[in-house]
């Protein structure tokens, strides 16, 4: 990919974010997060409203976190892919997976733990050791999750001697167990191993999911495994795992997942160069396939909102739960009222964002 493609890329996905986190109304989870939660998330979309009183300002720290998680991932794939226009393109195809532009678009834990994976990625294998130690705390206490990055870190410590990250690995592993924090394991078998597979296909878009499960199985066998691909592997597997069990919460794996997109493209050339010129055109047509459907998901989430009027019910569409309150408070308000009856869950929070309370409450 040449540069020039790369920079009106930054540009068209620096524009349809600001596009998307202007024009999307609050969402049932970031409204809940808003009035029910008091950590770090709720502080920052409670700053970013005090500075800029608009739906973006909720969203502003967490759409500066996407940016820079789009600036660190470049930097990450320079050291794994073998030239620039590599680089460019893996950026490319990193800004149009739908669950990178919906966690920068709408407020989410992930989109603030992401850029500290990388970061992190970034430093160890530049060779830096004591700034991962800030990084590392700052992941514990941002997320209850981050048990799997330390799990991740002290697998590859054992298997490439790393005595120093074994160490810290197993420090902040002992404090996680100490202090019980980290992921709820409980329940019983359950429904819920297939439904896994559907969030991650709704995270990577479904052909670039099955090329990243494909990934991580090739690496496993066959291929060296680097940092990267054991924090993704170690990510990918407990979410299967779990979810015999249990339901799984995507948030708390996306941020381990998804760099390995520079994976999957350094993996895909190494299969395609291999091959003689001949043969490569099944998998230049194939690659192209996926880029144009991966193209077609970005637009279907950029534009989301034009799809309300080729829907006869509004209810069928993927985003409703957004807009179902959005579109009550635009009646609410048609007909000169000021609160509303008989509104429950989530939605409640969402209405209040938009001032509207449900009339007892208004009633003197």
């Amino acid at each position: 990919m040449k540069k020039q493609h790369f920079l009106i890329a930054i540009v068209l996905y620096v524009c349809a974010v600001f596009y998307l986190a202007s024009t999307t109304p609050i969402s049932p989870h970031e409204a809940k997060i808003l009035y029910t939660s008091n950590n770090i998330v709720s502080f920052l979309m409670q700053k970013g409203d005090a500075l800029f009183h608009h739906i973006l300002g909720l969203r502003l720290f967490f759409i500066f976190c996407g940016f820079l998680s789009v600036f660190l991932f470049y930097h990450v794939s320079l050291l794994y892919l073998k030239s620039k226009k590599e680089s460019y393109l893996a950026t490319t195809l990193f800004m149009m997976l739908p669950g990178i532009l919906t966690a920068t678009t709408l407020v989410n834990v992930s989109i603030l733990v992401l850029p500290l994976v990388l970061l992190f990625v970034w430093l160890y294998e530049k060779g830096y050791f004591l700034p991962l130690i800030p990084i590392l705390l700052a992941l514990f206490f941002v997320h209850e999750a981050s048990v799997i990055f330390f799990v991740a870190l002290l697998l590859y410590g054992i298997f490439h001697h790393d005595r120093r990250l074994v160490i810290l690995s197993s420090a902040f592993l002992a404090s996680f167990v100490y202090l019980t924090k980290g992921i709820t394991i409980g329940g019983r078998p359950s429904g819920h191993f297939l439904e896994i597979f559907g969030l991650y296909a709704t995270l990577f878009s479904p052909f670039v999911f099955l090329y990243f499960f494909y990934a991580m199985y090739r690496i496993l066998l066959r291929e060296e495994k680097n940092l990267l691909w054991y924090i993704s592997f170690t990510a990918f597997a407990f979410s299967l795992l779990l979810s015999i069990r249990q339901r799984v919460y995507i948030t708390d794996f996306a941020p381990y997942v998804m760099g390995a997109v520079v994976l999957m493209l350094n993996l895909f050339n190494h299969s395609l160069y291999v091959r003689l010129p001949e043969f490569q055109q099944s998998y230049r047509r194939i690659f192209s396939g996926v880029i144009a459907l991966l193209v077609i998901n970005a637009l279907l989430i950029i534009f989301h909102q034009s799809l309300f009027l080729f829907l006869k019910d509004p209810s069928r569409h993927f985003a409703y739960r957004i807009y179902k309150p959005y579109f009550l408070v635009e009646q609410l308000k048609a007909k000169h009222l000021t609160c509303y009856q008989s509104v429950y869950g989530r939605e409640r929070y969402q209405l209040k964002y938009y001032n509207f309370l449900p009339c007892s409450q208004k009633s003197p």
